[in-house]
């Protein structure tokens, strides 16, 4: 199989590892990425020779966020999703919760920014490893709502409330520590770190580590955790009709980089924390990706912004 946006490899005897290979824009998460990472993830699911996957980003971070720019031009969404009010929000909640689904572990291996849709990639995985130096954060609540809404979940109700209250991130560090990551550790010793877990999981026998993962998986489900995916997706949708995410998408229609530039300034972070950051962060963790022509919700605003929270 032919891949544009990422890379597959096998670094160790029954694992196999993409990576995700957009490092000129941050690892954006266009349609053609989002597409070609689940179908790479669902054929080494089907392959017996892998027991354990490995989802990365290539060059200095995992991903900044769903695609803001004109990456998404000239291309369809990678899979269906009925049509309707949310569609956006479910759209990709769905993909994510799909990595969930899979038999396999799917380990992530998260260094620099995993902001926005990043972090929802990241939260879909079973196994979370991160650079302490790591940046996890949602910076489009300060225009919107995110699509996945785990941050109750994954860092306790007081912290998650601040995240999405202030868009402010967290280091790989503090999220091992509030639990949205697994564990954390030195950015040079992360990848050697993560293919020893993998190779320590691939040895057990992996008719029982799929039954281990859906235990696990179906104890958050029956606390509801699923559900809860589904209803934020809900509550994202409401953020299209609220005026200043109105306000917000036509700035960006004026100018992208400015728009964000103006979001993050009041807080002195992510592109405005330093001058050489703001020069080099991509356009990517600031709102809803582009919708497909045609496919949009039909409460959508202009231009196919579908939603409030990458």
């Amino acid at each position: 199989m032919e891949y544009s946006a990422i890379l597959v490899d096998e670094p160790a005897p029954r694992l196999r590892r993409v990576t995700l290979n957009r490092p000129e824009k941050r690892n954006a998460l266009n349609h053609a990425l989002r597409g070609e990472l689940i179908r790479a993830l669902q054929a080494g699911d089907a392959d017996p020779e892998v027991r354990v996957q490995i989802v990365r980003g290539a060059g200095t971070c995992f991903s900044a966020g769903y695609e803001l720019g004109s990456g998404n031009e000239g291309l369809e969404l990678p899979w269906f999703t009925a049509a309707g009010e949310g569609h956006w929000p479910r759209h990709v909640v769905a993909g994510w919760m799909g990595i969930w689904d899979l038999a396999k572990p799917v380990i992530a291996q998260v260094h620099g920014f995993c902001l926005a849709g990043g972090s929802e990639l990241a939260t879909g995985c079973d196994l979370v490893y991160v650079a302490e130096d790591a940046q996890i954060g949602y910076p489009a609540v300060r225009f919107g709502v995110p699509d996945m809404q785990f941050h109750a979940w994954l860092v306790g109700l007081r912290m998650g409330m601040e995240m999405m209250l202030t868009g402010d991130p967290i280091s790989g560090a503090e999220a091992a520590r509030l639990g949205w990551a697994t564990r954390a550790y030195p950015a040079a010793e992360l990848e050697e770190r993560v293919l020893a877990m993998a190779q320590r999981v691939a040895a057990l026998p992996p008719d029982i580590v799929q039954l281990n993962k859906r235990a696990v998986h179906r104890q958050m489900e029956l606390m509801g955790f699923r559900t809860a995916m589904r209803a934020g997706a809900e509550i994202c949708a409401l953020a299209i009709h609220q005026k200043s995410f109105r306000e917000f998408m036509t700035r960006m229609r004026e100018g992208l980089t400015q728009a964000l530039q103006e979001r993050d300034a009041p807080f002195g972070d992510y592109r405005t924390a330093t001058a050489s950051e703001a020069r080099s962060e991509p356009q990517a963790s600031g709102g809803r990706a582009p919708a497909t022509p045609g496919r949009s919700d039909p409460g959508s605003v202009p231009r196919g912004r579908g939603g409030a929270g990458s």
